[in-house]
């Protein structure tokens, strides 16, 4: 898809609005695992998660490449979004972005804060997203898909400093809604020529691509009913799904209330807020535990836009104590 110099220029193109995030050991989080661990923060980007990266690359040969575009359309459940509006705000150019009825509150409003127009349809992603295509060939705009070579290239880009950074990490949990951040870290770390063993994870309401890569090709699901949105993936993209087949160890499924156990974790051991899909690396990591001692583990923290009143009711001190997922 890409090679190293590529991924260098990319880095240079997202180091311009992006500066590179943390990646800290955190001893509370060791304690709990049992391990070393280091936690790579793309909740510390300009649009708290890891997206901005690849819009940030995509604009950039667009606006080479196609310099005519009039304008953009997606759909998103939020992190996708902001990263078009981001980009877009910086490039000067009209961005349009699709969303499900009752989407995050805090997130249609920071789609709208980067100065796109946010256009409600559909009960779910898919929904939104067959909506976005309709509408970018009645108004000519140019559909941006949630999966794409530019998009995986920029957020390669996270993975290009963690691993420099610590090309020790035995494992590396990822979470995929869809892909453009697992495929990422293969790619980085097969350009990089690491051994870093990569362990995708999913809900186990969202299943699709750990079924994709038990059956080593594209498998749908009817739903998509986890609470951590950024995983709430119904149909893979095939180019990812063979990404993810060749490159990935495993793809872990864990329950929403193992997520929400780990973004309590997150916030009393790191005082960082994780949104669902930020916190399902450490879900999938606590799951697999004893598996882990004496191995140098690696969990990308992807995101950390979650509404208040979400999080503080699924993981305030009401909320469910989590049980494992049945292997």
């Amino acid at each position: 898809m890409f090679d190293l110099k590529e991924l260098e220029r990319a880095h240079e193109i997202v180091g311009q609005a992006v500066p590179a995030t943390p990646a800290h050991a955190w001893p509370l989080l060791a304690e709990r695992l049992g391990t070393a661990v280091i936690v790579k923060h793309e909740n510390h980007t300009p649009t708290a998660a890891f997206k901005v990266r690849g819009g940030l690359v995509y604009f950039d040969r667009l606006k080479r490449e196609r310099p005519g575009t009039v304008g953009l359309i997606s759909a998103t459940r939020g992190n996708h979004g902001q990263s078009l509006a981001f980009a877009g705000r910086r490039y000067r150019l009209p961005v349009t972005i699709y969303v499900p009825h009752g989407n995050s509150v805090e997130q249609n409003r920071a789609i709208r804060g980067f100065g796109a127009e946010l256009v409600e349809h559909g009960e779910d992603f898919q929904a939104a997203r067959e909506e976005a295509y309709r509408c970018a060939a009645t108004n000519g705009l140019e559909i941006v898909p949630a999966f794409h070579p530019d998009l995986v290239l920029g957020v390669a880009t996270y993975a290009l400093e963690l691993l420099r950074k610590a090309p020790d990490i035995d494992v590396l949990y990822v979470p995929i809604g869809q892909g453009s951040g697992i495929c990422g870290c293969i790619l980085a770390r097969d350009l990089l020529g690491l051994k870093t063993e990569i362990v995708g994870v999913q809900s186990t309401e969202a299943p699709s691509y750990a079924l994709s890569f038990a059956a080593g090709a594209v498998v749908t699901t009817k739903t998509s009913n986890t609470r951590a949105d950024g995983v709430a993936t119904r149909i893979p993209d095939a180019d990812a799904v063979a990404i993810i087949c060749k490159g990935a160890s495993r793809v872990v499924q864990v329950t929403d209330n193992e997520i929400a156990s780990a973004m309590r974790a997150y916030w009393t051991d790191t005082h960082n807020l994780a949104e669902g899909a930020g916190a399902a690396a450490l879900a999938a990591a606590l799951q697999e535990k004893s598996k882990l001692q004496g191995r140098r583990v690696g969990l990308v923290l992807s995101g950390g836009n979650i509404d208040f009143d979400r999080f503080r009711h699924w993981v305030g001190t009401d909320a469910p104590i989590a049980q494992p997922a049945v292997a």
